[in-house]
């Protein structure tokens, strides 16, 4: 088939490419020629600012394709340019459209739903700006493309990511920091996706376009881990050593850019549809993924202070830090003590016959 990737050379793009080449199919790249890869060079590019309509349009003239996939640019100005000239147009946005993914006090109790499916509420004109921004540009791409497949993705990580989380972990390995802060103990649970995972869910939707037609799809890892467990398998990966200290989210200040939101409520994509509908199975295990995303952070480091750490918002303050653990310390050290009637426990389903744990006080 005949296929324009718009876009393609992000962190998803080359896999997506990739894996279109290997279906033999006629690949175009089109972008605006900033980001040249030389893995791509070998393929037919059209370079033309791709967020301004009146260059699309008259830099493609009126080619027309079997297949488009649009991962970068305005995508309402792509899909009205493409209206007719596509035989199956396939999208990708993002979580933002969903209420609550910025605000998670839109929702009484506050929070998204864990996990939360296709079939939320998505943002409206008094959600915020970018959130009605996300989910208006999807309602006006079905009225353009009815038959288009659109993805939401979560946050992405692997190679070439802009905002890559794992570098405010991987960077403090690096410089030997004796303890990282995570917020809440990092039991947050936030949906990622890995760049091959998430490119393997849309080149499903490829294979089976009369399966994916019409519709959209949350994309994701199938495996959702903890801010802690990220934060675990990168050390245990760069072979470090260190002290894992929580503090209450609205004091470790220094983790915030590790939580990507205001607050430590989760935020979990189901992807149940993606999975029965389009046989997705991760790629690459999560576990796996994150490991060799560390390693790829500790082999192309960002420049220190530079753009990517000006995005991620970490000063990577590490006098400060220490302070701050130095002051949590004392808090903890300095706990009342408290002299229990009866010692509040796990439960008596925790801790019923042939578990391991024992209470202090003999009172079971």
């Amino acid at each position: 088939m005949k296929v324009l990737v718009v876009g393609g050379t992000g962190p998803t793009g080359p896999a997506i490419v990739a894996g279109l080449v290997e279906r033999n199919h006629d690949v175009t790249i089109c972008h605006t020629g900033q980001h040249e890869l030389p893995e791509l060079m070998h393929l037919r590019h059209i370079h033309t600012d791709v967020r301004d309509a009146d260059a699309l349009s008259s830099t493609i003239g009126r080619e027309s394709w079997d297949v488009a996939i649009v991962t970068y640019g305005r995508l309402r100005t792509i899909a009205e340019t493409l209206q007719g000239r596509v035989g199956h147009f396939l999208s990708v946005g993002g979580g933002p459209a969903y209420r609550g993914y910025f605000d998670p006090y839109r929702h009484s109790p506050a929070g998204l739903a864990v996990p939360v499916t296709e079939d939320a509420a998505t943002a409206d004109e008094t959600d915020d700006g970018k959130s009605y921004r996300v989910a208006a540009t999807e309602q006006r791409l079905f009225e353009l493309q009815p038959e288009a497949t659109h993805f939401r993705y979560p946050f992405v990580y692997g190679p070439r990511q802009l905002a890559p989380r794992e570098w405010s972990i991987v960077r403090r390995i690096l410089d030997r920091r004796p303890h990282l802060i995570l917020p809440d103990d990092g039991a947050v649970l936030n949906t990622f996706g890995y760049v091959e995972n998430l490119a393997h869910a849309l080149l499903l939707a490829v294979d089976q376009p009369e399966q994916a037609k019409g519709e959209v799809f949350n994309a994701a890892d199938d495996e959702c881990l903890t801010l802690r467990q990220v934060a675990e398998i990168c050390a245990a990966t760069l072979g470090h050593d260190w002290e894992l200290i929580s503090i209450p989210a609205p004091l470790a200040r220094p983790s915030w850019p590790l939580l990507t939101q205001p607050t430590s409520h989760h935020r979990v994509f189901d992807t149940a549809k993606l999975r029965h509908r389009l046989g997705y199975r991760d790629k690459v295990p999560a576990r796996d993924a994150v490991a060799r995303t560390a390693h790829w952070w500790a082999e192309h480091p960002p420049e220190d202070g530079g753009q990517t750490e000006q995005i991620l918002e970490d000063p990577f303050d590490y006098p400060n830090e220490d302070r701050l653990v130095a002051w949590w310390r004392r808090v903890i050290a300095d706990q009342p003590v408290i002299d229990w009637k009866w010692p509040p426990g796990y439960g008596l389903a925790y801790a019923g016959p042939g578990t391991s744990y024992q209470r202090d006080d003999n009172r079971i």
